[in-house]
């Protein structure tokens, strides 16, 4: 059994201008989704990582506010989770709009390979502005820590404006 996990998230910027930069960036974190694809009936297991991509999207919460670059909303889908899982994207952005938020993060875990896929897009100019691979090197709560907080790390590292 794959007990590894592919982390998509797409991040949808809802109109953002060079002239903003220097302002904290508004962003909507929403909850991060567990998708398994491999069959596996072990339910156990996906209790666990569900529990572990809450734990990831607040700490992304926690960590990107914390640094002052970013201004987080919360979000209110009228459901719970608010995730890709269970939302459309356009209910996201709806929700992210509604939550006065620039930038909408979303995404889910794919149990496929040991790697987190994360990228950003810039809506207005249909243009990736961040696109970056995290290595998730096991299946662990201290594996998915690290992962996150590296995430963390290079988003606010990132310039999300179109280059």
């Amino acid at each position: 059994m794959n007990r590894c996990a592919a982390l998509m998230i797409s991040m949808l910027l809802l109109g953002a201008t060079a002239a903003q930069a220097a302002e904290p960036v508004t962003i909507g974190i929403a909850e991060i989704g567990f998708v398994d694809n491999s069959g596996a009936p072990d339910t156990k297991q996906k209790k666990s990582r569900v529990a572990r991509a809450k734990k990831f999207a607040e700490a992304l919460r926690k960590d990107l506010g914390a640094d002052g670059k970013f201004k987080i909303v919360t979000l209110d889908c009228g459901k719970d989770p608010c995730s890709i899982a269970s939302q459309t994207p356009e209910d996201l952005i709806a929700a992210a709009k509604k939550a006065g938020a620039r930038v909408l993060l979303y995404g889910s875990v794919q149990k496929l390979s040991p790697a987190i896929q994360a990228q950003a897009v810039d809506i207005e100019a249909a243009k990736l502005v961040f696109n970056q691979s995290i290595a998730l090197s096991g299946d662990d709560a201290k594996s998915w820590q690290r992962a996150q907080h590296d995430l963390s790390e290079a988003l606010l590292k990132a310039s999300l404006a179109p280059q």
